[in-house]
């Protein structure tokens, strides 16, 4: 009884851990890591001062 517990909570987990492995390659395919990079350069930047 135990055992099926541990299974069905072991499949929740690699479901969750497939759609965002989906998730993440569609961004990358849709090229949205230089918007966020633009973006935590700017916050960078007005951090220290200089935009």
């Amino acid at each position: 009884m135990n055992q099926k517990k541990i299974f069905s909570s072991n499949r929740v987990t690699v479901l969750l851990l497939f759609i965002g492995m989906v998730f993440l390659a569609l961004g990358i395919w849709r090229e949205e890591y230089t918007i966020v990079m633009e973006k935590a350069i700017n916050i960078c930047l007005e951090c220290i001062g200089i935009g």
